[in-house]
């Protein structure tokens, strides 16, 4: 009888002290989000430092127990394959440009209207408030959380016929375009030949003279060393744009409550230090393109590109949709 209980004592204290070990294990396991953008890992572009930033606060605010693994370089695939992924939730997250949100959800098309914002300042009030808001919500109808709108400064205008300081000298000129509609409308009202292009095959393309340019912000046109294949770099400042930040809504979904919190509040903490670190490169950007040979020019009168793009307002409006659009325009009045 004694050695029966004995028998019994070592099986139930085997048993408590794998149940004791397991528990630490299980506490230890990680969440990962894999992280993805199409642009470079380099130290000044704004995708990799919103990413680094946002991998920082993820991780503090969740103690540890969400790992993001970051994915430069389109190693998650161009941006439409990645925002189709989030919906189906085979991928996880990323941060992508604005004009190719607006592919999935449309009302995003008044973010990048052209020459709507007078500077970042007011870009980013207007994105952070009520306008932002509905959008995030529009989105989020679609199978994509919108976590925020980090920044990727103002769009330029870059090429290898001619400056550009007024429309006239963009009209005949070949510039790549997202594939997105409100982008191609610009450029066709200004008079130049808008070329639909996927991000991994622009730079090949103007190396090898198939296009003439495109339109990019500063950082990416260092970063992603566009100087060494185009000539003039023309300050129009025509787009802000927008990055944005977000992650599958299934993905996010499966989170304990706690750990959707700690994301939230890690997306809003990253995208404040990313801004920063956006406004404080950008002087440094512009003066290291100029030393490595490119033509710079500031456009001086935006007003007559103004008024060359109004119809573009116009076009959009029902796809945009009128109270978002007026919303808006009143906003940045």
């Amino acid at each position: 009888m004694t050695r029966l209980f004995s028998r019994r004592a070592l099986a139930l204290a085997l048993s408590a002290a794998t149940l004791f070990t397991a528990v630490p294990a299980l506490a230890q396991q990680k969440t990962v989000l894999k992280l993805g953008w199409t642009t470079s890992d380099g130290a000044q572009d704004p995708y990799a430092v919103g990413a680094r930033d946002f991998k920082k606060a993820v991780e503090e605010a969740s103690g540890g127990r969400i790992e993001v693994q970051l994915f430069p370089n389109r190693q998650l695939g161009d941006e439409k394959a990645m925002l189709d992924g989030m919906r189906l939730g085979t991928v996880d997250a990323g941060i992508i440009t604005n004009a190719v949100v607006a592919q999935i959800e449309p009302s995003f098309q008044v973010v990048d209207l052209p020459f709507l914002f007078a500077n970042e300042a007011q870009a980013q009030k207007v994105l952070d408030g009520p306008v932002g808001q509905k959008l995030a919500a529009k989105l989020e109808t679609k199978g994509i959380k919108l976590l925020a709108f980090m920044e990727g400064g103002f769009r330029d205008m870059i090429n290898n016929v001619r400056p550009v300081e007024t429309p006239a000298d963009v009209k005949g000129v070949k510039y790549r375009v997202m594939q997105n509609p409100v982008f191609i409308g610009m450029f066709s009202s200004l008079g130049g030949n808008a070329v639909p292009m996927a991000w991994g095959e622009t730079f090949t393309a103007v190396q090898q003279g198939a296009i003439d340019g495109l339109e990019i912000p500063l950082a990416v046109i260092e970063q992603n060393k566009y100087f060494e294949v185009t000539k003039y770099l023309s300050l129009t400042n025509h787009t802000y744009s927008a990055i944005d930040l977000v992650i599958s809504k299934r993905v996010f979904d499966r989170l304990p409550e706690d750990l959707r919190k700690a994301v939230l509040s890690a997306a809003a903490s990253a995208t404040k230090a990313q801004r920063a670190t956006a406004a404080a490169d950008a002087k440094a950007v512009l003066a290291k393109l100029e030393a490595s040979g490119m033509k710079v020019n500031a456009v001086k009168d935006i007003k007559p590109f103004r008024e060359s793009v109004q119809g573009v307002y116009e076009q959009f409006k029902p796809t945009i949709g009128p109270d978002l659009l007026q919303e808006t325009l009143t906003a940045v009045q």
